[in-house]
């Protein structure tokens, strides 16, 4: 392979690199340098990730020949440090917690600083029209605006950042207390999966199907193996003595391709080589022989009479979750759901207003910014993996029925990851990597790209028919709905995707007659999964527009309709479940009255909102451990996975807190699975409320050993010991932590370890574990002559119970919301035949920082009603249900018609415009 050598300066140091002519100066920065701050998503100069100064300027790293820099002055994230002392700018990104995942905050903080560089006074536009190329999918992007003119105004002297620590006296919980990541995170110190790399590692290449069905008839590697560097070429054929498949719910989920593929995208075998480049030029050169079958592309087609099965068979295995798929070879049908209570038909005729609406919602990619990757080695005979996956423990469970191994001999490792929004949950591409290193012993290294991604999951597409019966004056009588999935080549989560949906799918109102059925239908596209707040946003668009379009037929303020049909507080509206813990109707008046929208001349102005009910928490099974060292210093193990949620310093501010202990004596370790102790998943926005629980109790364990060790070293009665405080007393003795564990252990020391349990039992023996509410309020513009939407103002209200961190529930009500917004206004994987057609992060168009409001307000209701620690629920998900029909609906009292699909593209509503006259409007003007 050609190679040049580059000379630069990097971070003021001088280095001198051979690389391959055709390294790009990311390649020359993370593999040569390991500068692993600098990080790749896009590959295709789009999402600013990558972006580091070449010369004082921001390039796109990712794209930017490495020898193109010979003789440049290159600084990273790295170097942007002075020391030990943070540059303005990155502590204005800690304090305002302007990043989450903090996979995008290096290429934030660089085009910041060329940005200030020249131009140390920016206004607000001057900002967004500087980042607007780089992309963030979890913070809203209001907060790193915010962090940006805070540190332009302290480089200009004016004003220093604002400090944020746990109060005085200890109270760490309910302050915006900065993240305990964010240092390494701001400094690109922070590990990520994708940043691994192990000694004589190989690099794994995927060769893919190109058609959507056929069967497959061999594999001609013969050609790739002889390029330098190919060390082994996988196909199906050689997994024999391994289980081939892989799922959570139903094991249908081919490694490599067996007999047939499904799927345009599908793998075909695993190409291994010393590098990256030499696997991808032999994956070029492997020819695949099919025998094309017909397919089915939607489920329209699907559920067509006579149509071809996507699966000729049904598949045992042990299912890891407790939701059933009923998918038998004889039809397309994966799954199905209902519910049923009252007598719907006899309600339907009875009511005053009739009122149906059919939706279609699209399907989405969650763009986690760290694509797909993991790596895998097989030491001693146990298997090790390292990946960003949100579910260690299930990866674990379904890795060790492919090889036959026990648990115990299966390790894996979530490091930091790179956003997951569920679509990092359950297995993805874990068993590729292990493969890898099972047939050619030894580690091997699987990293997709974007396209590779997005053709490795999605979100289901829906179909939702809705029927609703109401009184003269407005009440609900009746809801029967209609529920259709594409769930895709293969279940992974739909089929629980699809009972959520049912779940979800009739709001959060008091409806005394229901009727649901839902199917989840295979089709010959890339497989659907989870995304956040699965099933709920899905359906939220057709239950709210018939809310909407109700309250036109009966002459009633959307608003006012909502308010006689909320649930209210401690009642129980699905039959079975947890009553309301929350005040909707409170959420509701409180997110109307901050609505506020402001008209702009040559524009069209709506209002929009939406409610919506989320089952959250998942499955109640939690554990965690806290260790008290011989210094009285304190280490919380949990399985919980940290991708930007802000887990990490949630528990440790409930460690701090239970335990008495500041705050920097408190470190939390997550996500091993053979170090931590056992988590079900991270997901249902359950680990403040479940992961968080078991921390509170294991703090109680640990306090109640410490207590037991003190009352037998004082030769006291325990019942004479507390443990406030930070302190152990008894009488007139007082110790500390360190002294009662030295006094006890002897000489040496020991530790203190507490065990918290959570399970389905007591308070949390009926499901859900609390209801997460999704509020929210739009204020749009609109163009009369493109049809371009503008959200100008967003309100949100998370109630979560109690806010243990309330800056982290803002950021994560904020970035929910504006995902929200890309699936209404923007984002839709289209098909074109077999394939998809814009499988990129050019034509996926997520929200850019341009396309957020200028104005948001964020409500936190906090009236301690949650079964969590201190009365807390989750956050996260609740903002992300009701964006899409709080848009739609704006956009129909807009234009003067309710839109039926999202995304409310520029093209569509200006299509709308035409129906109603609006342009003949705007023309005669």
């Amino acid at each position: 392979m050609p190679e040049t050598t580059v000379r630069a300066e990097v971070n003021g140091r001088q280095v001198e690199r051979r690389v391959p002519t055709r390294a790009m100066l990311a390649d020359l920065l993370r593999e040569q340098l390991g500068l692993t701050g600098t990080k790749v998503s896009c590959g295709t100069q789009v999402c600013g990730a990558c972006t580091v100064l070449l010369d004082g300027r921001p390039v796109s790293s990712c794209s930017y020949l490495a020898a193109d820099a010979d003789g440049g002055r290159v600084t990273t994230v790295e170097g942007l440090a002075d020391g030990p002392e943070l540059h303005p700018l990155q502590r204005a990104f800690v304090q305002h917690t302007a990043l989450q995942c903090g996979y995008c905050t290096p290429g934030f903080l660089m085009s910041a600083k060329a940005l200030l560089d020249t131009n140390p006074d920016p206004t607000r536009d001057e900002v967004v029209d500087a980042l607007d190329g780089t992309i963030c999918r979890c913070t809203g992007y209001l907060p790193i605006i915010d962090a940006v003119l805070d540190a332009a105004r302290e480089l200009r002297g004016e004003r220093a950042i604002a400090d944020h620590q746990c109060a005085e006296g200890g109270t760490c919980v309910g302050v915006p207390v900065p993240r305990v990541d964010a240092e390494a995170k701001v400094r690109g110190a922070a590990r990520f999966a994708v940043d691994t790399s192990l000694p004589g590692m190989l690099h794994g290449r995927v060769v893919r199907s190109d058609h959507a069905h056929a069967r497959l008839v061999g594999v001609r590697a013969e050609a790739g193996l002889k390029v330098a560097g190919c060390v082994a070429v996988v196909t199906g054929a050689d997994l024999a003595g391994l289980y081939p498949r892989f799922g959570h719910i139903v094991p249908d989920h081919q490694i490599l391709a067996l007999d047939r593929v499904r799927y345009y995208g599908e793998p075909v075998a695993l190409v291994l080589a010393e590098d990256r480049h030499a696997a991808a030029d032999a994956a070029a050169l492997v020819e695949v022989e099919y025998d094309e079958l017909p397919a089915v592309l939607d489920v329209e087609a699907a559920l067509a009479d006579g149509a071809p099965l996507v699966h000729e068979h049904s598949y045992s295995g042990d299912s890891i979750t407790p939701v059933t798929a009923t998918g038998d070879g004889e039809s397309n049908v994966v799954a199905v759901s209902e519910r049923h209570w009252g007598n719907p038909d006899r309600a339907l005729a009875e009511a005053h207003v009739v009122v149906e609406t059919r939706t279609h919602h699209p399907m989405l990619y969650a763009y986690a910014m760290e694509p797909y990757n993991a790596v895998a080695s097989f030491t001693d005979g146990s298997l090790e993996v390292i990946a960003p996956a949100q579910h260690p423990f299930m990866v674990a469970r379904d890795l060790a029925r492919v090889f036959g191994l026990p648990h115990s001999r299966v390790r894996v490792t979530s490091p930091f990851i790179g956003g997951g929004y569920g679509s990092k949950s359950y297995t993805k591409i874990e068993p590729l990597a292990a493969v890898g290193a099972w047939w050619t012993n030894r580690p091997v290294r699987v990293a997709l790209d974007v396209e590779e991604s997005i053709y490795t999951t999605r979100a289901d597409s829906a179909d939702v028919r809705v029927r609703s019966g109401f009184t003269v004056d407005g009440r609900l009588l009746v809801r029967d709905v209609d529920v259709v999935l594409d769930t895709g080549a293969y279940a992974d989560n739909s089929p629980q995707v699809l009972q959520k949906a049912v779940a979800r799918c009739f709001g959060p109102y008091h409806i005394p007659n229901v009727r649901v059925r839902g199917r989840a239908v295979y089709t010959n596209t890339a497989p659907a999964s989870s995304y956040r707040a699965l099933g709920a946003f899905q359906t939220n668009l057709a239950g709210e527009t018939n809310m909407d379009v109700a309250a036109g037929r009966l002459g009633m303020d959307a608003a006012e309709l909502r308010r006689r049909n909320l649930v209210r507080r401690g009642e129980e509206f699905i039959p079975g479940l947890r009553p309301m813990d929350a005040d909707l109707v409170a959420d509701l008046d409180e997110m109307v009255e901050l609505l506020r929208p402001e008209t702009r001349e040559g524009r069209l102005h709506g209002v929009g909102f939406g409610c919506g009910a989320n089952e959250g928490g998942s499955y109640p099974t939690s554990t965690a451990m806290v260790r008290i060292a011989s210094d009285g210093s304190a280490l919380v193990l949990s399985g919980s996975a940290e991708m930007g949620q802000g887990s990490r310093t949630v528990l440790a501010q409930i460690a701090a807190q239970e335990l008495a202990l500041p705050f920097d004596r408190i470190r939390v370790m997550q996500s091993d699975t053979a170090v931590t102790s056992f988590e079900r998943t991270t997901g249902g926005s359950r680990t403040t409320t479940l992961a968080g629980l078991a921390v509170f109790r294991a703090c109680h364990d640990a306090r109640d050993k410490l207590r037991a060790m003190a009352a037998e070293s004082w030769n006291v009665d325990a019942a004479t010991v507390v443990v406030e405080d930070g302190r152990v007393r008894a009488g007139d003795r007082d110790a500390g932590y360190a002294d009662v564990v030295r006094a006890w252990f002897g000489p040496g020391g020991g530790e203190v370890v507490g065990l918290g349990l959570v399970r389905k039992t007591g308070e949390l023996a009926k499901l859900p574990v609390f209801w997460e509410i999704g509020m929210v309020g739009v204020a749009v513009g609109v163009d009369p002559d493109t049809g371009q939407v503008d959200v100008d103002q967003l309100v949100t209200v998370a109630d979560v119970g109690f806010a243990i961190n309330p800056a982290g529930v803002e950021g994560q009500d904020l970035g929910a919301a504006v995902q929200g917004i890309g699936g209404a206004l923007s984002e839709e994987l289209v098909y074109d035949g077999p394939q998809i057609a814009n499988a990129n992060m050019v034509e996926y168009r997520v929200p850019r920082m341009g396309d957020v409001p200028e104005r948001y307000d964020s409500v936190i209701a906090q009236r301690r009603d949650g079964t969590g620690p201190y009365g807390a629920k989750g956050g996260g998900e609740g903002a992300r249900i009701p964006v899409g029909g709080a848009v739609a609906g704006a956009v129909a009292r807009a234009v003067g018609v309710w839109p039926d699909r999202l995304p409310l593209t520029p093209e569509r509503v200006w299509r709308l415009m035409r129906r109603t006259g609006h342009l003949d409007d705007v023309a005669e003007e």
